[in-house]
């Protein structure tokens, strides 16, 4: 079975969904004049926007919250485990194509999340929306809606959460030797804990912990750099040799190289794949660009912060060169190297907050998809026992290639889906980019959006009254 998975991942990712990522994080770079370079500074004053709408009776979102639940998605095992993955298939310039895939990536995830916020619905506990509501009310197609909703059920729901799971035992184990079944069984608990409570429990307990673990690991990344900073004109030196090479392109691995970095930078920052829509639209601002750009922030302070901690890390280390450590293990035995033992049990303990706060994270995007499927509290109440419980449990006995093998084929259909979706919507999130920049020009501090200024979609729009 998960040899027939395998081929069809290499037919998926074999370069024309790459292509597509590219192509697409491209144009919406040129389309929106570079929205990603010439308005970060405005996504970090956004960040702490006091700026809320109101609506009676809704329990809101912060932006900063809303910002937290994607980022508690993005930053997980992707981001130690996945960039490992990625050096030790595709060599050190799979990092290279990780942070190309960022920067072109942010475009991406501006254009998805502006619209996960244009198309959101009001829902009891607060604002809902993701592909699947902007697919119906913007394409008018409820069968691909449902598609998707399907898609990124079974890719974040279920599939993502094996993943967490697995590289947390993988860790637990090889600090502390613990079984994995006994950690399965507790992170099941602990899950199933969280996700009863729904978006509200999840965004405080993502607020929390999402920032805390992320400074952490980037503090420690940087000692080490700093213990190590002779060595560092070197790390570069190897990325870019690996990425381009002569020896590279003759041995066939700088293919490896992109394909791997962008997978495992795909993996990790989710750009364009349409997971973080679904965190965007719960957020209660006053104009959709304002969580568009935040989330397009999301994108470097997953992939060009702490991706490349743990890259950097590896590669200062050497230990990439062994063709025994792979995964988890492999950052372990990294940062092992530089600080000792106790840097085995850290990783341990920041892959558990990193991989738990993405369960969370992930569960939220099914729950949203679930939602729009069907109203049913059975059906809800059955994918919190599967997403929390049987997945968890799942990933914690499999194999790590079994695992990872899983979820690049949803997250190569998700994406597809995705994308088509967003070329075809895009003219709206840059009608509202224009609409934002004018106000600002015009002297408006905290530009609005009422849905009067868009009449072909004003009766698609009702939380934009």
């Amino acid at each position: 079975m998960i040899a027939v998975i395998n081929l069809i991942n290499d037919a998926l990712w074999g370069y024309v969904l790459i292509a597509a990522l590219v192509g697409v994080g491209l144009w919406f770079t040129w389309r929106t004049r570079f929205v990603q370079f010439r308005m970060f500074g405005e996504m970090l004053r956004l960040l702490t926007d006091p700026s809320i709408q109101s609506a009676k009776g809704e329990k809101h979102i912060s932006s900063f919250q809303a910002f937290t639940v994607s980022l508690a998605s993005r930053v997980g095992t992707g981001n130690l485990a996945g960039v490992a993955t990625a050096i030790a298939v595709g060599g050190p310039g799979s990092v290279f194509w990780m942070w190309m895939m960022a920067l072109v990536g942010a475009a991406t995830a501006f254009v998805e999340s502006t619209l996960g916020q244009l198309f959101k619905r009001h829902h009891q506990d607060s604002f809902i929306g993701g592909p699947a509501y902007y697919i119906e009310r913007g394409l008018h197609s409820r069968w691909m809606a449902v598609l998707f909703a399907v898609l990124i059920t079974a890719s974040f729901g279920l599939a993502n959460n094996s993943v967490q799971a697995n590289t947390i035992c993988g860790a637990m184990e090889g600090a502390f030797g613990w079984s994995p079944a006994v950690v399965g069984a507790g992170l099941v608990v602990l899950t199933l804990a969280i996700v009863f409570g729904g978006i509200q429990r999840i965004a405080h307990v993502s607020s929390v912990l999402v920032p805390v673990m992320a400074v952490g690991y980037f503090v420690l990344a940087l000692v080490v750099i700093a213990m190590n900073f002779e060595h560092i004109p070197h790390v570069f030196r190897v990325i870019i040799d690996s990425a381009f090479g002569l020896r590279q392109a003759v041995g066939g691995t700088v293919g490896a190289a992109i394909m791997n970095g962008v997978k495992r930078g795909l993996f990790s920052n989710e750009a364009g794949e349409g997971s973080a829509p679904n965190a965007a639209a719960t957020a209660a601002v006053s104009h959709p660009v304002k969580q568009g750009l935040i989330q397009s922030l999301g994108v470097f302070t997953d992939t060009l912060l702490v991706c490349s901690c743990t890259a950097f890390i590896i590669l200062i280390s050497g230990v990439y060169e062994n063709p025994e450590l792979n995964g988890i293990v492999l950052t372990q035995s990294a940062l092992e190297s530089e600080v000792g033992q106790w840097g085995r049990v850290f990783v341990a303990v920041a892959i558990f907050l990193f991989a738990y706060s993405s369960i969370i994270g992930n569960y939220y995007y099914g729950e949203a998809n679930i939602r729009f499927m069907t109203g049913s509290p059975k059906a809800l109440t059955l994918f919190r026992l599967c997403s929390g419980g049987v997945m968890v449990m799942f990933g914690a006995l499999v194999s790590l290639d079994t695992v990872w093998s899983i979820i690049d084929l949803c997250m190569a259909l998700l994406t597809a889906c995705n994308l088509i979706a967003i070329v075809l919507l895009g003219k709206y999130a840059f009608r509202l980019l224009d609409d934002y920049r004018s106000q600002k020009r015009r002297g408006i501090s905290s530009p609005t959006f009422h849905r009067s200024q868009f009449p072909e979609l004003e009766a698609e729009l009702e939380c934009w009254e």
